[in-house]
């Protein structure tokens, strides 16, 4: 994986990444106070609420209201918000570093996890006494506090029964074992499954950094997606020497035997889990559109701005890299050492300047992504 060496790492506390990841991930949560000196956020919680009103970003507003928990899903505008004598709401907004650089540059500061298990940055706003209720999530996290405080309350053991009929997964019965107030900068990392409740002590913002967890379930359910389209076999169920069944409507063991030695055609190696994953995991969701250039430019006038000209990866782009492979939202790009240590500069989202030789290879490929709107280009600044 590529990194940028520009970029430095969040504070852990007296912890460097590899005792945290030794001691800590996956295993227990972790406290830092002023984890990121000076932090207040990176927008006003009224640009959120902007943001929050386009039709390509996913938003939450959760409200608490005479013992019963509403969800409206955006995009939101300032008219769905409680007055302000309602206090027990929150509303949160997805992939805020799709839509801000600063967002993206803010993930970076967690490279010491790998690329492939990050998932997005989700930005949450509540005034005070807000919240969404206790909950668990199935991957790991990291709470950034923004500007303003909130009490997190959390739990390792507890009764997992939840809220019924409440719109989203809230625990029915939530008892703290520990609780701490973050103010701007503070972090609390959670391991998955761990219980937890932000309640705001005064209007605040949290930045949550979390990670994709699969189940094993989907794994095997998209693997087995992958499989059947990039797997051929050739031939055809036949019987040339069927007998007579005293009971026809019985699945007879010649058929089953068959079937199972046609089924042992299904094979795969270590190269096809790996173009597995890489497609799988940089695989845009759902929501995610890319915007073309309107006017792009031809091949020949893109190939004579290379050198002239700033480029990075759009901020909605996914990019991994394998042995010889590059994945580019959901698809793979063979390659060779060459235009794969060219093309993987761009993984960090900064900006590059190709100030070295192209090979013709290379041209193509970002010529490619440039047209899709996977990479956009700028001029030096």
């Amino acid at each position: 994986m590529v990194t940028n060496p520009d970029t430095s790492f969040i504070s852990l506390g007296s912890l460097t990444p590899g005792t945290f990841l030794q001691q800590y991930w996956q295993k227990k949560p972790l406290l830092v106070r002023n984890a990121m000196p000076g932090f207040q956020g990176l927008l006003s919680h009224k640009e959120l609420i902007q943001l929050a009103g386009n039709d390509d970003v996913q938003s939450r507003l959760v409200i608490q209201k005479d013992g019963q928990w509403l969800l409206k899903h955006g995009p939101l505008n300032s008219r769905d918000f409680p007055n302000s004598t309602e206090n027990t709401w929150s509303f949160l907004v997805q992939d805020v570093n799709h839509w801000l650089p600063s967002a993206n540059n803010l993930l970076l500061k967690f490279g010491f996890i790998p690329y492939a298990r990050l998932d997005d940055l989700m930005v949450s706003y509540a005034p005070t006494g807000g919240g969404i209720g206790p909950h668990y999530d199935s991957y790991d996290v990291f709470l950034l506090q923004g500007f303003g405080r909130r009490r997190w309350e959390i739990a390792a053991n507890y009764d997992n029964q939840l809220v019924p009929d409440a719109p989203v997964k809230i625990l029915q019965h939530f008892n703290a074992e520990q609780s701490w107030i973050l103010e701007p900068g503070d972090m609390l990392y959670l391991p998955p499954n761990y219980a937890h409740h932000g309640i705001a002590v005064d209007a605040c913002m949290t930045y949550s950094i979390g990670f994709r967890a699969p189940s094993h379930q989907e794994l095997i359910d998209q693997f087995l997606m992958y499989l059947q389209d990039h797997q051929e076999t050739d031939g055809w169920y036949c019987d040339p020497d069927l007998k007579r069944q005293a009971h026809p409507w019985e699945i007879h063991r010649d058929m089953l035997q068959q079937t199972r030695q046609i089924l042992k055609k299904i094979k795969w190696n270590a190269a096809d889990v790996e173009s597995f994953l890489g497609i799988y995991l940089t695989e845009p969701k759902a929501h995610v559109f890319f915007n073309q250039p309107k006017r792009p430019l031809s091949f020949d006038a893109f190939n004579s701005a290379i050198h002239k000209k700033n480029f990075r990866l759009s901020l909605k782009s996914r990019m991994l890299t394998g042995r010889r492979q590059i994945f580019l939202n959901g698809e793979s790009y063979t390659v060779s050492p060459a235009t794969k240590k060219v093309l993987s500069t761009l993984v960090c989202h900064q900006k590059n300047s190709f100030n070295d030789k192209l090979n013709d290879e290379s041209r193509k490929i970002l010529y490619q992504w440039y047209v899709s709107g996977f990479i956009k280009i700028a001029s030096h600044t």
